[in-house]
């Protein structure tokens, strides 16, 4: 049986695994109180949240060059085993430190089904195809972000929360299942490339104490403390070193040098901005729903919900349009809309109609698919399979520091503006003065992206790379049948 019989049943478990992560980032949101409530120690239930969120973000960008190392299958069915023995712990966990030690698995399994699941759609499914593939796993993203947090109330309120876990249990089994029976990596040549060790831990550490920074700084601890400096001077002093090693390394664990290909160098700073954006609106809009208009969270989570509405349904149709006009057009077309969706919020006051925030966050969201996926594909279509993963966890790594970067820096102008309440949200009367602030910067932010998108390659340059890329493809499709 070839692999393009084998190509559907694939994409469905990578469906079912982006599934797993997606859920989980969204879904304890409206049970942390019940656990709170059972378990104790409500001061860490932010931790839940935060340590998940860490372990990913640092786990991305190693496990995407690792499976170029060690293999796609390999990388990816032990992040699903990672993120069930995450699942279990978490579910049977006794007290709220064994919860949060759960989250942390659990993140640090999602850290690695991400990158190579999406580094998998890219080796099997040839560019004419893959922007309508990322369109599908970005609608993952999309219903989870809605479902995710109803099943949570679901679970806690008529079952137990720790189902919202367990759950998880046999649908990881499922995805491990028809991973292995179905994808199939062509045997590799060569001997294998060394794995860079020193490195890895310069980079884990240094971004595990940036991250852990900036979430903390500012709600723990004043940005001018000096627990706040002291972690984000660590962090800044390693990351020098880890610059310094990689650049030495004939091996790198994640090689900087290819930053330098104007294609990825783009891509991945428009990652970073991309960030930005959609945390900013993802954890804005809905105060702004809630404490200025006045909507319950059901209605609030609409506005949102029509950002990641509006994102698969332009993603999947994105590759019409970069077919066409070229990656660079496209993602200028995309990062405009982004703009116009951007500048609509700072329009928003309140006694604005709700519906005018959802179309706001429509044109971003319908924006992003035009401009992420485009910019990810181009950046995976310049290199060749054997350092693909790499190139697809520095990219989302890059989504992950943006978001990180982009919260810090509104919570900052918001908590300057507002108090917060004894539920831990900004409220009272200076919070839409904070969120009209966060709309500046989220502006801002969209414009910069618009600039980026502009400096991608040229339409000539980027035939170019894609007939190397279609070279390359149609050489491992010959490579495949000789080894059917």
């Amino acid at each position: 049986m070839g692999l393009r019989s084998e190509r559907g049943p694939i994409l469905l478990s990578l469906m079912l695994s982006t599934a797993l992560v997606a859920l989980d980032a969204t879904i304890i949101a409206t049970a942390s109180a019940t656990i709170a409530s059972e378990l104790g120690a409500f001061e860490q239930v932010p931790w839940l949240f935060s340590a998940y969120l860490l372990a990913q973000a640092v786990s991305t960008p190693l496990a995407g060059r690792l499976s170029d190392i060690l293999g796609r299958k390999s990388l990816i069915v032990a992040g699903i085993g990672i993120f069930l023995a995450g699942s279990v712990l978490c579910g049977a966990a006794w007290s709220m430190g064994a919860l949060i030690a759960g989250r942390v698995l659990q993140g640090l399994g999602a850290g690695t089904v991400m990158p190579v699941a999406q580094t998998i759609a890219a080796d099997i499914y040839s560019l004419e195809e893959r922007a309508k593939v990322q369109g599908y796993l970005a609608s993952v993203w999309a219903i989870s972000a809605v479902v995710g947090p109803t099943l949570g109330g679901v679970f806690s309120e008529f079952v137990s929360w720790r189902w919202i876990f367990l759950i998880n249990v046999p649908l990881c089994a499922l995805a491990a299942w028809m991973i292995l029976r179905r994808y199939h990596e062509a045997p590799r040549e060569g001997a294998r490339e060394p794995i860079d060790y020193t490195g890895a831990v310069l980079l884990a550490s240094a971004s595990t104490l940036l991250l852990f920074g900036l979430l903390e700084g500012g709600t723990t601890w004043a940005w001018w403390s000096v627990p706040s400096v002291l972690v984000l001077a660590s962090a800044i002093a390693l990351g020098a070193w880890f610059v310094r090693h990689v650049l030495r390394s004939q091996h790198p664990i994640v090689d900087l040098r290819l930053l330098r290909r104007r294609v990825i160098g783009v891509a991945t700073a428009v990652s970073l901005v991309v960030g930005m954006v959609v945390l900013g609106l993802s954890t804005y809009i809905p105060i702004y729903a809630q404490g200025v208009l006045g909507y319950g969270p059901l209605i609030a989570g609409f506005a949102l919900a029509a950002m990641t509405i509006g994102w698969p349904l332009t993603a999947s149709n994105s590759g019409r349009l970069y077919l066409r006009l070229g990656f660079r057009i496209t993602s200028v077309i995309g990062a405009a809309v982004v703009v116009v969706g951007s500048a609509a919020t700072l329009l928003l006051t309140s006694t604005t109609p709700l519906i005018v925030t959802a179309a706001a966050t429509f044109l971003v969201g319908g924006g992003m698919g035009l401009c992420a996926i485009p910019t990810l594909i181009a950046a995976q279509s310049a290199v060749g399979r054997e350092i693909r993963g790499g190139v697809t966890g520095v990219n989302i790594f890059a989504r992950s520091l943006g978001s990180a970067v982009g919260v810090a820096i509104c919570g900052a102008m918001v908590n300057a503006h507002a108090r917060i309440g004894p539920d831990g949200s900004p409220q009272g009367d200076g919070l839409m003065e904070g969120l009209h602030l966060v709309f500046i910067f989220v502006a801002i932010s969209a414009v910069a992206l618009a600039a980026l998108t502009a400096a991608m390659p040229r339409d000539r340059e980027e035939a170019r790379d894609r007939r190397a890329a279609r070279s390359r493809e149609q050489e491992r499709a010959v490579e495949g049948q000789g080894a059917e």
